[in-house]
């Protein structure tokens, strides 16, 4: 028993699901807490990780599925047979179902869709409508919805009589809808405490409800979170019809998502999460595909330099400032970028806005392009003695700074109006750019006055 406890989690569960024994498997899941199991099922290989869900029944499988990333869960689903994976789907809550489905290729989804439940997979397939990101791409099916003419007895007989299927949904509030399912009042649980159990339920229910449109953005439901302290919103369509709940806990989930897909971009990570439980060169892959377009990029920056080289073999010194001055001026263009993600994220700038951007960032690029220039050309005259590098590499520093202060500014903008992801590519491409330009003030302003350097 001892040897066993040292035992890492992994080890515990490779050993449990060679014996083959469902119940001493669901018996040890049981008793790790959730991030032990995303650890412990990640460290299987992949012969081991299909024989655990292979073993296990529908429902135990599927807990096991939501303590698993998405990305690493649809690895799972994808590599069962399209029969046993629609098991576990139908296992799962409705917002969780869609978010796997959207994961997998086209085809594996369908096939896994064809084996579900008909009334799930019609659902299913109306959730994969919805862009991920929206209230109709969050919310849940699962909720309760009675009619105004019903009374409170109605009600207490029904969540008797299905307590068991009930247990698994969020019932915080019931919704009053008319026989077309449109949305007419919301009842919290304690409304049904104290009338009398006659009282009708369109006497007691909360009139025009607060509801969002099932094409809602994940930063207004954001916004109406943080506005309204409530448990869940419904979702309705262009007709008023009641088509799910959004939680608050899915809105913020889905938005520490996107954060850290923007972080990857950022860093070069395409196509999504990257584990390093997944096969190698799937992980290659991913990074190369952006690798190999920075190395287009960098080429694209050296031939400015290549164009000047007798300059910069005439004056060695450059060589110590060319990388200062790009550094410098495309950490400022990173700092526009930043300012515009954020306000395109809060809604305070549209991409039209091309020239108001334009003209706040030109004012704040000269003042901070010449406090850098100045420090900088003082650095250069102080440590050559010649007032004329200074001026070459201050001056340099300056210009480059107000054109990556105004790119910054403009390229999320411009990114946004032709359909792509800002957080993405704006950095690697302003980085670029402000190295190229940088490289040519230097070197083409140290052109102009090398008799004098």
């Amino acid at each position: 028993m001892q040897n066993q406890e040292l035992k890492k989690p992994w080890e515990q569960l490779s050993e449990l699901v060679r014996t083959d024994d469902p119940e001493q498997i669901n018996a040890f899941l049981n008793s790790i807490n959730p991030a032990d199991t995303a650890l412990a099922v990640s460290r299987l290989n992949a012969t081991e990780q299909s024989r655990l869900l292979t073993l296990l029944e529908p429902e135990d499988a599927a807990e096991v599925i939501e303590d698993i990333s998405d990305t690493q869960a649809a690895d799972l689903i994808e590599d069962l047979p399209p029969e046993q994976a629609a098991a576990i789907l139908e296992e799962l809550d409705s917002d969780h179902v869609a978010d796997l489905l959207g994961e997998l290729d086209e085809d594996d989804a369908n096939a896994i869709i064809e084996q579900m439940d008909p009334e799930e997979a019609e659902e299913a397939r109306q959730f994969l409508t919805y862009a991920p990101d929206t209230a109709g791409g969050l919310m849940l099916s699962e909720y309760l919805d009675f009619r105004a003419d019903q009374q409170v007895q109605d009600v207490l007989d029904d969540l008797q009589a299905n307590r068991e299927d009930y247990t698994y949904y969020d019932v915080q509030y019931l919704y009053v809808t008319d026989d077309y399912n449109r949305l007419q009042g919301v009842l919290r649980m304690r409304d049904l405490l104290f009338p009398s159990r006659a009282t009708k339920l369109g006497s007691l229910m909360i009139r025009n409800p607060y509801k969002v449109g099932v094409d809602d953005s994940l930063e207004a439901l954001r916004n109406f979170f943080e506005e309204h302290n409530l448990f869940g919103v419904p979702v309705v369509d262009a007709e008023e019809k009641l088509l799910g709940i959004v939680l608050p806990e899915a809105v913020e989930e889905a938005h520490q998502k996107q954060s850290t897909q923007q972080f990857l971009g950022l860093s070069g990570i395409i196509g999504g999460e990257e584990f390093r439980s997944m096969p190698l060169l799937s992980r290659a892959g991913r990074r190369l595909s952006w690798l190999s377009l920075n190395v287009v990029l960098n080429i694209a920056a050296a031939s400015v330099i290549a164009l000047y080289q007798d300059t910069l073999a005439a004056v060695i010194a450059l060589a110590v400032f060319l990388p200062m001055v790009s550094d410098m001026s495309g950490c400022s263009g990173n700092q526009a970028v930043a300012v515009s993600m954020r306000e395109l994220s809060l809604g305070l700038v549209r991409p039209a806005e091309i020239m108001r951007v334009l003209g706040k960032e030109v004012s704040l690029g000269i003042i901070n392009g010449l406090a850098l220039g100045i420090l900088l050309g003082g650095v250069a005259y102080f440590w050559k003695g010649n007032p004329f590098l200074g001026l070459v590499v201050g001056g340099a520093l300056a210009v480059n700074t107000i054109v990556a202060v105004c790119l910054g500014g403009l390229i999320p903008l411009l990114l946004k109006r032709i359909k792509l992801d800002p957080a993405l590519v704006s950095s690697p491409l302003l980085t670029t750019v402000t190295d190229m330009c940088g490289f040519f003030f230097v070197l083409s302003f140290a052109t102009l006055m090398l008799d004098r350097l």
